[in-house]
């Protein structure tokens, strides 16, 4: 197995596959925005859950808070992952605007900037030149070079905000709907109901951290429980939370 990734390792490293694979451009991943949702709505419906339970509430009461804020803090969070990939892109967009600007306006000071920033990774006589001179006959990779190192920000272009803002709620609405499938029955008890429940929600957070592991290269077992560890300190919050707002309001006959 290991000689096999390693074969696969030395291919996909070849001069021509190298070539290939730089001149696509970078795909839209929208994997994160799928966890980030599936862990956020588990994590809420539950947590409604738990405090219904908690506050000795009818199973229909869970079901109807569930779903309220299952589609309201599902719409919520999309809107929220729409709008920073737009700031994101927005801010990107100016400090270009910028770069263009001031490549425009001082050139030689645009150059010299580019000059320091090879000084700086250890560059120096002809090939230091050669570098400021071939990035510098290129705009589009003289802006670009200066958006990455002067400031940080990669070009953000490839990213669709409306893509992974459904992908945020698209997960939200089905991992969070999970919790709440035992509360849809009438033929198990309240008890049997949030048992059930609690089942559910924790198999959702694990399968959630072992999928955030595949795509990230990261322990199974350990994403998968952290994951789970996290999602249950919420729900505990929620469910001794509600438990005590009951015997504050003296709730305990509900």
């Amino acid at each position: 197995m290991k000689a096999n990734v390693n074969e696969e390792l030395l291919r996909s490293h070849q001069p021509e596959m190298i070539r290939k694979r730089l001149a696509k451009p970078p795909e839209s991943q929208n994997i994160s925005d799928a966890v980030l949702g599936g862990i956020d709505g588990c994590v809420t419906t539950f947590a409604v859950v738990s405090a219904a339970a908690g506050a000795g509430l009818p199973a229909s009461v869970a079901v109807i808070l569930g779903i309220a804020n299952l589609l309201a803090d599902g719409f919520s969070m999309a809107v929220s992952t729409y709008e920073s990939h737009r700031a994101e892109q927005d801010y990107a967009q100016s400090l270009r605007d910028m770069e263009e600007a001031h490549i425009d306006l001082v050139p030689e000071g645009e150059r010299e900037e580019i000059r320091q920033i090879f000084i700086n990774k250890g560059f120096n006589g002809e090939v230091l030149e050669t570098i400021v001179d071939t990035i510098c006959e290129d705009r589009k990779l003289w802006v670009d070079t200066m958006l990455a190192e002067e400031h940080g920000v990669n070009d953000q272009a490839h990213i669709n905000p409306l893509a992974s803002a459904g992908a945020t709620f698209l997960a939200f609405l089905v991992v969070g709907a999970v919790p709440l499938l035992p509360f849809l029955t009438s033929a198990l008890t309240l008890s049997q109901q949030f048992a059930l429940s609690t089942l559910l929600a924790a198999l959702m957070f694990f399968l959630i951290g072992m999928l955030k592991s595949l795509v990230f290269n990261l322990p199974y077992l350990w994403s998968g429980l952290r994951t789970l560890g996290m999602g249950g300190a919420a729900a505990s919050l929620a469910y001794v939370s509600g438990y005590l707002l009951r015997e504050l309001f003296g709730l305990s006959g509900v």
